[in-house]
């Protein structure tokens, strides 16, 4: 093991922003304090560095044995079969980001790495690729043998996980359960716990209806449903509050008061956070035994291969999972 973080970097989507803010945030990355790994063929990094005129020094290897500190390394374990499109939305976008994010997830369980930061991948051009899954965090549940793990966007103080994550909503309300509720805030308590060193974490719980349901007029999930969760999850030492109309509470900024809020469904809770945070928050999955962030955008394939993609949400997530692989190594 090397004295400081190796850090798994998948390079997403080779056509949208991905290579770009990876090279961008790496370019400017404090290499005394953690070895990043690119998993990508070398030949993309390469495109865009000629394309975006933009410098970034690196090691090529091919094992792990070749890591080098000090360094960006790049692992070109598999081939590019097309070339990069930017702006492009195919099925070999799809299929470099998977695999990279693969080869990083190997990378994490046997150890080699510490952490993974993941770059931005099309749902739909994974699909096209052949990987029949609806986002990044199921992926890597899978993939980890984890039966349940919380999607949960970071910016500083502010912390938003998801109960449900990439459904319809049609399908929202039927995926709302007492035991689904509980075991969410269960996860979250103890990441708060043990992955942001929160002692006592308050956690806010939203309603699922508008108006948190209205004493029932409005729908009965909150009476039947999330209070009676709230009420568990409080006799298990969870301290829980609400269920809170999701209006109101971001209205009279609520959010301050509490360490993380539980939203009931993507948009309930991503919206606010997304505007809250001005493009710089994180994407954390919490319930995983390996560390994973993201920034929390997508590939905008409207703004590919033309130099003006902002890095930041990278940069944080970057140095989010390297100071939680610190934190691991002194546990």
């Amino acid at each position: 093991m090397l004295n400081i973080p190796v850090i798994g970097i998948s390079i997403g989507d080779i056509n949208g922003i991905g290579p770009e803010i990876v090279i961008k945030s790496l370019s400017k990355c404090d290499l005394s304090t953690s070895v990043p790994v690119v998993f990508a063929p070398e030949e993309v990094l390469s495109y865009y560095l000629d394309k975006l005129s933009l410098e970034l020094e690196y090691a090529v290897i091919t094992s792990r044995e070749e890591l080098r500190a000090g360094m960006v390394n790049v692992y070109s374990g598999f081939e590019l079969n097309e070339k990069v499109q930017p702006g492009t939305l195919n099925s070999t976008g799809g299929l470099v980001a998977m695999r990279s994010v693969e080869t990083a997830i190997e990378w994490c369980i046997s150890g080699a790495g510490e952490a993974m930061v993941t770059a931005p991948i099309s749902k739909e051009a994974v699909n096209l690729a052949g990987y029949h899954i609806p986002g990044h965090t199921e992926f890597l549940a899978e993939k980890t043998n984890t039966e349940t793990v919380v999607m949960m966007l970071v910016n500083k103080g502010l912390r938003v996980a998801l109960t449900t994550v990439h459904e319809p909503i049609q399908k929202v309300a039927d995926l709302i359960t007492e035991e689904r509720i509980l075991e969410r805030l269960q996860i979250l308590n103890d990441s708060l716990i043990n992955d942001f060193s929160i002692p006592e974490p308050k956690i806010a719980v939203l309603g699922l209806n508008p108006h948190a349901g209205d004493g029932g007029v409005l729908g009965t999930e909150e009476i039947k449903i999330i209070e009676p969760a709230i009420e568990k999850a409080t006799n298990k030492n969870i301290t829980a509050h609400g269920p809170f109309p999701a209006d109101g509470f971001f209205g009279q900024q609520l959010h301050t008061q509490y360490d993380a809020i539980l939203a009931m469904y993507h948009d309930q809770g991503l919206a606010p956070f997304k505007l809250l945070s001005f493009g710089k928050g994180v994407n954390f999955t919490a319930g995983l035994p390996i560390i994973r962030t993201s920034p929390d955008h997508g590939t905008a394939y409207n703004i590919a291969g033309k130099g003006i993609a902002n890095s930041s949400s990278f940069d944080q997530a970057y140095d989010l999972a390297v100071e939680l692989a610190l934190k691991r190594r002194k546990e």
